[in-house]
């Protein structure tokens, strides 16, 4: 959406605009389109919503078009050869990670998940492979203690629309060089399913904290208590990390936040939420139930 909005204020013409086709949302499970078409129909863009882009009927519409340049922004398909070749300046793609680390679907969480100290964006221009091509450009971004996987996907996406707004002139006017990634360094991030969020309370403080944060807001991370799933929203390192418990054990309080037994160390549960509840913070979790001798399960 920053891009979109930045392109769109630019002196750049927008011919059109190539998203995901409409989902079922809500408990309803309504058809509804995503917050690119909802843009893009406001001003009036020409929409396209394909399935897949390896269609001929797609490809043709594309190359009537005669667009110059196809900017792509977690589009989460691979674009074919045949695409890739249609536009004059061929695809450039805002990818969310410092090349070639974090190549792939999730590189927001992949960072957070692996404790990474520092992220960004990278300009690329796309080749048939994933996330391999040539990178034109990027920017980099510190990630603190507080970032989730939303915050820092927020971030990001205004730092990938500045540097596309701030590269773009000059790359249409051949002025901008690539420069091909290296083969040292080179991670993958990928897809992300609900099941990768389950807890495991043997694991260190550090990496639960970790996965709480990048796994924020979905498919967010998840322990058991009595059978039932507790969706576990935001954590920190608690301040008093003395403790010996089974892990999973709640210690007390520490704050609003419950303290936590870890195979390593003690986190500070701050925000959790109960099947059908709203989120409560560890405190009100407390007030809500004993919580001596309790012990969270891992998520299954």
């Amino acid at each position: 959406m920053p891009a979109l909005h930045a392109l769109l204020s630019s002196q750049h013409e927008v011919v059109a605009v190539l998203t995901q086709p409409d989902k079922p949302a809500g408990r309803g499970r309504k058809m509804t389109a995503c917050p690119v078409k909802r843009a893009a129909d406001a001003v009036g863009l020409r929409t396209y919503q394909p399935d897949a882009l390896h269609e001929s009927l797609i490809q043709a519409q594309l190359k009537a078009l005669a667009a110059d340049l196809l900017v792509v922004i977690a589009y989460g398909q691979l674009l074919p050869p045949e695409v890739l070749a249609i536009p004059r300046f061929g695809c450039v793609n805002i990818h969310a990670s410092l090349l070639p680390r974090w190549r792939g679907a999730a590189p927001i969480q992949s960072a957070l998940r692996a404790g990474d100290q520092e992220t960004g964006v990278c300009l690329m221009k796309m080749d048939a492979g994933l996330d391999t091509g040539p990178v034109y450009s990027q920017v980099k971004a510190s990630i603190d203690a507080t970032h989730t996987g939303g915050s820092l996907h927020d971030h990001l996406a205004i730092l990938g629309a500045e540097l596309l707004i701030r590269d773009l002139d000059v790359l249409l006017e051949g002025r901008l060089s690539a420069d091909p990634q290296t083969e040292a360094g080179v991670t993958y991030a990928p897809r992300i399913h609900k099941r990768d969020g389950a807890i495991d309370w043997s694991d260190s403080a550090e990496h639960i904290d970790c996965l709480i944060r990048a796994f924020n807001p979905w498919p967010v991370a998840y322990a058991s208590i009595d059978s039932a799933t507790v969706r576990c929203w935001f954590s920190a390192l608690a301040k008093d990390q003395s403790g010996t418990a089974v892990p999973g054990s709640v210690l007390g309080l520490e704050g609003a936040a419950l303290r936590v037994q870890t195979g390593d160390g003690v986190l500070a549960l701050a925000e959790l939420q109960l099947p059908g509840r709203g989120r409560i913070s560890g405190r009100a979790f407390a007030n809500a139930r004993p919580i001596e001798g309790l012990v969270f399960g891992c998520g299954a």
